[in-house]
């Protein structure tokens, strides 16, 4: 007589094999942020993740935030966050913050729980992230938009059989370093690798009609459908970047995005490798 345990087990298998070999192969770019960092149990949950798609021959790439731990080191020198649009407002001092906490402490965090798979890089390292000043919303101070990506310490990390870990901090073509919101920089990036999917974790359980209300989940929305979630308000706040970035990158050839809860455990391996996926799936017909 069977397990019951084996026969759940299989089932598992057998539902993730044919998504096992979709992806076999691809690059699939992580965008990770929100609540899902400030816990350790996530976090390892959430690395876990990581490793195992790098094990069954996914390449991935891991896009980092740090917010909680920049708030944190701004309210430890008596300087309070400011925000406009999703955006972090960044003067010099706030920018010093940044990549103290971006590039040093969160990084390296997370690259020792790779156990040794991870590559800690930013956008500064190799000319990988250009950018210059953003001016579309005033008053942000050091925030830069992306003007090019560099992928080649991309390519030779995953050719390697690394995960790079990225913190989103880019420079100027005066060496001038700008803080980069993580949406959009995972957005761009998965554009130059030309990767088959960016996954952006958040802390809600994805896109939601009504903010206050996870049962309104948009289970998934066609790229058409998009325009009129944002003039209808739905997409608001911090999630307008990440939204923009999936819009982005189904326009620029990547073929799947999806925003999905970083509040669950293991809701990467939900989302890449079940039939029921984990948020909220953006897609063209």
């Amino acid at each position: 007589m069977e397990h019951p345990r084996i026969g759940v087990m299989a089932d598992v298998m057998g539902e993730a094999m044919p998504y096992i070999q979709k992806y076999q192969g691809k690059t699939i770019v992580v965008k990770y942020g929100g609540s899902a960092m400030a816990s350790a149990t996530l976090k390892a949950a959430v690395m876990s993740d990581l490793l195992l798609l790098a094990l069954v021959g996914i390449r991935v790439v891991l896009v980092h935030g740090g917010g909680p731990e920049i708030d944190s080191q701004l309210t430890r020198i008596g300087k309070q966050s400011q925000f406009v649009n999703g955006l972090r407002v960044t003067d010099a001092e706030t920018m010093e913050v940044v990549q103290q906490m971006l590039a040093g402490k969160v990084n390296k965090d997370l690259v020792a729980l790779l156990h040794g798979k991870g590559l800690g890089l930013c956008g500064l390292d190799a000319g990988m992230l250009t950018c210059e000043k953003q001016t579309e919303v005033p008053g942000l101070g050091f925030v830069g938009e992306v003007q090019a990506v560099d992928t080649t310490v991309l390519e030779f990390a995953l050719g390697a059989g690394f995960i790079p870990v990225i913190a989103t901090i880019g420079a100027d073509a005066n060496g001038t370093a700008y803080n980069i919101n993580a949406d959009t920089a995972a957005c761009k990036i998965a554009i130059a690798l030309k990767a088959t999917k960016l996954v952006s974790l958040t802390d809600v359980a994805g896109l939601l009609r009504n903010k206050d209300d996870e049962s309104s989940l948009i289970v998934d929305a066609e790229l058409g459908e998009v325009e009129q979630l944002i003039a209808s308000g739905i997409v608001a706040g911090g999630m307008i970047p990440k939204v923009q970035g999936c819009v982005e990158c189904l326009q620029q050839g990547v073929q799947e995005a999806a925003i999905i809860d970083g509040r669950l455990p293991h809701s990467i391996l939900l989302e890449i490798f079940s039939d029921k996926g984990s948020g909220t799936l953006f897609y063209t017909k």
